[in-house]
């Protein structure tokens, strides 16, 4: 297999290149996703305004709501639209579109009609950019029944995981954390697919199980790196996908290690990580040899200055602290 280097950005936007000339019917939508910015060869959508025509690539209005419902008036026309949300917050202009009828109307079809549109959300602290634009919300996402939500935290993982978003015939919310665009990684040239639904194990090991996602999978990466200095070993499990959830994955890594730590950048207060701590404590609760520890954003809007902002997004020595106190 033939590699290349790649950021995330590049990664999604070579997954879309592909993905627009496999199948007519699919087409892009969103803020400025022609222009401006975008045209920097890390961003996503860099150069498909040229290769693919107004027709297919749509700059919008400045309307989340808007954006949301050309995405499922085409989705319901039999078309599959890959539409743009500029920053998570601005989800919860889309929201009513997506919750309440995107994530509905295949239901209420009983299967006979599909459903097929994605939502990428650019998502992530870390530019100064303030609390309106840089909150994690998949926690409120993941709650909706009929949305399946993906967070890669790879190149790899990002282009083989849209493929899959964008053949699914449900919708798929798909969250890339902007600061991902600028690290690059290997990607296979290959077309491939990676299954919506199954967790990775990014590191093996045998003491403590770190189950996170996206960015903070680096933050991980970090901690378990330092730790093995000191002989601690620790497991890493990149969930890539929270719904569907991979709960054999977390459990079968649970059962072997004992210990548990959970790590994402979003606050704490019903964040994610208590869904997977439920998981848990009702299937595995007899093969824990410590409580398991939460390491999270804190409970606070999202500083805009930049060394407050640092201490906003969890790190490493978090981390470490954290395995510290269980193991």
């Amino acid at each position: 297999m033939t590699m290349q280097t790649l950021g995330m950005g590049q990664a999604v936007n070579q997954a879309l290149r592909e993905e627009m000339a496999r199948d007519s019917r699919i087409f892009l939508a969103g803020e400025g996703i022609g222009v401006g910015i975008h045209d920097s060869p890390m961003m996503p959508t860099a150069g498909l305004l040229e290769a693919f025509g107004p027709e297919r690539v749509k700059d919008t209005p400045v309307s989340e709501a808007a954006i949301a419902g050309l995405a499922v008036g085409a989705a319901a026309g039999g078309l599959r639209p890959v539409v743009e949300v500029m920053f998570n917050p601005f989800f919860t202009l889309a929201s009513d579109m997506i919750i309440n009828h995107a994530a509905k109307l295949r239901y209420l079809s009983g299967g006979k009609t599909r459903f097929p549109l994605v939502v990428r959300i650019k998502s992530g602290a870390g530019f100064g950019a303030g609390c309106q634009h840089s909150h994690n919300l998949e926690a409120w996402v993941a709650h909706c029944p009929g949305l399946k939500v993906v967070m890669p935290a790879t190149p790899a993982d990002a282009k083989g995981l849209l493929k899959s978003a964008i053949r699914d015939d449900n919708p798929v919310i798909f969250i890339e954390d902007m600061g991902l665009y600028f690290a690059p990684d290997a990607v296979p040239e290959d077309d491939y697919t990676i299954p919506i639904g199954k967790a990775d194990i990014k590191r093996a090991g045998t003491d403590v199980t770190v189950v996170t996602w996206s960015k903070m999978l680096g933050v991980a990466m970090q901690a378990a790196e330092r730790l093995a200095g000191e002989g601690v070993d620790v497991e890493v499990v990149d969930l890539r996908t929270l719904t569907p959830l991979d709960s054999e994955t977390i459990l079968a890594s649970v059962r072997k290690t004992g210990r548990l730590v959970v790590l994402h950048e979003a606050t704490r207060t019903g964040g994610f990580a208590g869904e997977i701590a439920a998981v848990v404590m009702e299937q595995a609760f007899a093969d824990l040899k410590a409580p398991l520890r939460r390491v999270t954003g804190p409970d606070i809007p999202v500083p805009a200055s930049p060394p407050l902002e640092q201490f906003y997004i969890p790190d490493a020595g978090q981390v470490v602290a954290a395995i510290r106190e269980i193991v």
